[in-house]
């Protein structure tokens, strides 16, 4: 069996305004212990890219643009703004405000939007 994704975590210098940026753009809550509690999709599609090293999570939204405003709102930077690779995905890039990459797939329901 190949070995799953089991955790992750996002680093700042400000845990409370990462926690206060997650929950407000991404709805995401906090459990008891104070760990998210995030929704994800399964299988977790991922890919090996050739290009300079970064990790990039990718975070499935109904709407990138009101997304990638909501972000910019609650401090995080909009690194490319909703673009569409034909045939594929719709997706948006973003820093949140500690300077983490993610980006953004537009979804309906489940199903990722393909242009």
């Amino acid at each position: 069996m190949a070995q799953p994704i089991v955790f992750f975590d996002i680093a700042g210098p400000d845990d409370k305004m990462l926690k206060s940026f997650y929950r407000a753009v991404f709805e995401w809550e906090l459990d008891q212990t104070g760990q998210l509690n995030v929704p994800l999709a399964s299988p977790l599609k991922g890919a090996i890219r050739k290009d300079p090293a970064e990790q990039r999570m990718y975070l499935g939204v109904p709407d990138v643009s009101a997304s990638l405003s909501l972000i910019d709102e609650y401090g995080g930077t909009v690194d490319v703004p909703r673009f569409e690779v034909p045939g594929v995905v719709v997706l948006g890039l973003f820093r949140d405000p500690a300077g983490n990459p993610l980006g953004l797939v537009e979804m309906d329901g489940d199903t990722p939007v393909v242009p």
